[in-house]
């Protein structure tokens, strides 16, 4: 029980005293930055989704 209750002390000072934490326009830059990326993301696959419907659908609406 005393290495728990230890191990939870040390954890606290080093979050205290040893951790950078970022500043507030960091946080917001980062934060753009990874809204922008999952916009893009999402723009990728819903554009290879689109195609590969359009292409699934050429394919069976042939009749082969």
């Amino acid at each position: 029980m005393s290495d728990i209750v230890l191990y939870i002390k040390e954890s606290y000072n080093e979050l205290l005293h040893n951790v950078t934490w970022p500043t507030w326009n960091d946080l917001l830059r980062n934060s753009w930055i990874v809204i922008v990326a999952t916009i893009l993301i999402a723009l990728i696959v819903f554009v290879m989704d689109f195609i590969a419907k359009g292409i699934t659908t050429f394919i069976y609406g042939l009749g082969l």
